[in-house]
């Protein structure tokens, strides 16, 4: 079965509709977090993720706009699209984030949004902090976001190696252990403006990295219209 791995949507509607067109027929959604935050439409984008069935876990942005403390770790900018996150989001969407569990085991499959060993905050950017996850890892495939960068982590007989996949390519597993993220699909922060996600194919045993582009600019303009911050408006043309 293939599953589609969408992470970071950051309401961004447009980027969004873009990876659900490009990704095509499959089996199931699956969504590791921080849904809302920094993107003008909220409501939008979970509207869209209930039609569409998806199902997943919550990020420290979906957290944050139910009230939760995490704001104050924010930085200037992401407090500032947070505050008004939270005084436009509408009960239902704040009902349905609110639904979101941390984790999530999915057959071999374990999603979370941070790490496994921290599912709220910890980035998986260093070998040391790779390892330190695959020992408390129940499953053999973990699956996280919350860095904005596509990346897999692969443990094969106690070491471990790093991979930094563009679009189009595919890591054949052959029943070894992973960590993997697919990127942002509304906030990539790899220098790649394009929405990036991960096609999980359980019966191959692999998983695929895609990209597609989408209209920044209309984006970009809702975003002023909203009086978002012009650094988060202006991140989205350069991918950063």
């Amino acid at each position: 079965m293939r599953f589609a791995v969408f992470s970071d949507i950051h309401a961004n509607l447009s980027a969004l509709d873009a990876a659900l067109d490009a990704v095509g027929p499959v089996d199931g959604l699956w969504h590791l977090g921080d849904v809302v935050g920094y993107g003008p439409e909220p409501d939008e984008v979970v509207a869209r993720l209930v039609e569409r069935g998806a199902i997943g876990v919550q990020g420290n942005h979906d957290a944050a706009a139910l009230g939760g403390p995490e704001i104050d770790w924010f930085n200037p900018d992401a407090r500032r699209a947070m505050e008004w996150t939270r005084a436009t989001i509408s009960t239902t969407t704040r009902e349905w984030l609110a639904s979101l569990p941390r984790t999530m085991t999915i057959g071999s499959c374990f999603l979370v949004h941070g790490s496994p060993r921290d599912p709220t905050w910890e980035y998986v950017t260093s070998l040391p902090v790779a390892r330190a996850n695959f020992a408390v890892l129940g499953e053999r495939i973990g699956l996280h976001g919350h860095t904005h960068l596509p990346l897999a982590w692969i443990e094969e007989d106690g070491a471990i190696e790093v991979v930094s996949p563009g679009h189009g390519s595919v890591l054949e597993l052959r029943g070894r252990r992973v960590l993997a993220n697919p990127g942002s699909i509304g906030q990539p922060r790899d220098g790649d403006t394009r929405a990036s996600f991960m096609v999980v194919d359980t019966e191959a045993d692999t998983i695929s990295w895609h990209r597609t582009g989408y209209p920044i600019t209309d984006v970009q303009g809702r975003m002023r219209a909203a009086g978002l911050p012009t650094n988060l408006v202006a991140r989205l043309s350069h991918g950063q």
